[in-house]
């Protein structure tokens, strides 16, 4: 064998193992999951590479453990119940304050309509860029999926704020019908506001016209055709909530007056009255009983 073709075998060979190392990262169609192993999926990435795995355990919270927010969960039960009966339904915003309940509400629809065909996905903010392959996964399957992304916050150039605004409305390319997408934040519009924004609010023939800034985060949240608002518990709508969950921990409850004021203790060491607060104190108190 020539000098020349020893030499060319040697450079394919090399070729061929670095193929294989490389072969690793790239990319590769992504996988439909075992539907039927959960009711509720997760999208996760791994080496640059995403799928949909089943929540072994998801968390199994039912309406009737949550207080205070009859209005919201009347409002987002009534919109999943259209949805499933394949009615015209919304994707919804839960904002507000924190810790006042709106994730909890997401996960207490799956709780009680699972049996009727409702799914969960969740998906970080940080993976909404892939949204195309996650829609391509669930395109006519029989079930009915509710696309979850929890605590939203975004920068104005992020490429999972584009993509996801993309989806809502505004792709070439059309939704599933058997998804809708709800999200929580903080904020109404999901963007960060500063003051210098409404210096570019101009009258015209007395209508207020926001600047192109304004607006640009505007038409993010009302791509949402439902808005859910939650607000800050009352001093008694936080005490209700502890008794509502010391009760559930089975603890005792018969101390009415000290247990009001290591509640409230606790409210004011935390700086918040909310549902997420009322449960960490419960759990607290119950524990301490325990170990008297």
């Amino acid at each position: 064998m020539s000098d020349s073709n020893k030499g060319l075998e040697t450079v394919l060979a090399r070729a061929d193992r670095l193929l294989d190392r490389l072969e690793h990262w790239l990319p590769t169609p992504t996988a439909a999951p075992d539907w039927t192993a959960s009711t509720a999926f997760r999208w996760r990435r791994r080496l640059q590479r995403g799928n949909l795995e089943p929540v072994q355990h998801p968390h199994g919270l039912k309406p009737e453990q949550l207080r205070n927010v009859d209005r919201q969960l009347e409002l987002l039960d009534r919109n999943t119940r259209q949805f499933l009966n394949g009615l015209p339904a919304n994707n919804a915003l839960l904002w507000g304050s924190r810790g006042t309940g709106k994730s909890s509400l997401v996960k207490a629809m799956l709780t009680s309509h699972a049996p009727d065909g409702l799914r969960l996905i969740q998906v970080d903010k940080d993976d909404l860029v892939d949204l195309p392959d996650i829609l391509d996964l669930v395109w006519g399957r029989p079930e009915r999926f509710i696309l979850f992304c929890d605590d939203l916050s975004f920068e104005a150039d992020d490429g999972s704020y584009k993509a996801l605004k993309a989806v809502l409305d505004g792709s070439v390319s059309a939704a599933p019908e058997n998804l809708l997408i709800y999200a929580t934040s903080n904020r109404r519009h999901l963007l960060p506001e500063y003051m210098t924004e409404n210096e570019e609010a101009r009258n015209v023939d007395g209508e207020i016209h926001h600047g192109e800034a304004v607006e640009e985060k505007i038409s993010l949240s009302e791509r949402f055709g439902l808005w859910v608002s939650f607000h800050p518990f009352s001093q008694d709508a936080y005490l209700d909530i502890v008794w509502s969950w010391l009760r559930e921990l089975g603890a005792d409850t018969s101390e009415v007056e000290r247990i009001r004021e290591e509640a409230l203790r606790y409210a004011l060491s935390r700086g918040s009255r909310s549902g997420r607060v009322a449960w960490q104190f419960a759990r607290d108190w119950a524990g301490r009983q325990g170990l008297e």
